[in-house]
């Protein structure tokens, strides 16, 4: 299962707007996101640095990249931009982060 993590980062102060605002996930971008693949997505947030951290679980036949070209996504990025540090299109700043360990039970050996 293919899975994307990546790091962004929260404006001062916006931590309960972030939550709120994801509380209230509009139901069109629920579904853009099911039907790019996305089989769970979480996002944590690190309330010293204000660093959220995201990871995704994809099917494997995923087309998550092809999400930024939705009028949905767009639109999202638009309402999320005052709250979180955000690139000349409204898209969040997003740092890929590199796996470096997992522990899968019955494995062999630790990645």
């Amino acid at each position: 299962m293919p899975i994307k993590a990546l790091r962004m980062t929260l404006h001062p102060g916006q931590e309960e707007e972030y939550q709120r605002r994801h509380d209230e996930l509009w139901p069109e971008l629920a579904t853009a996101l099911t039907d790019a693949g996305i089989e769970e997505y979480r996002i944590f947030l690190d309330p010293r640095s204000l660093h959220l951290f995201a990871i995704m679980y994809l099917s494997e036949e995923h087309t998550v990249d092809q999400l930024s070209a939705l009028p949905v996504m767009q639109r999202w990025w638009t309402y999320m931009a005052d709250i979180m540090d955000s690139a000349a299109d409204n898209s969040p700043v997003s740092i890929p982060l590199e796996e470096v360990f997992s522990f899968l039970p019955g494995e062999p050996t630790c990645k």
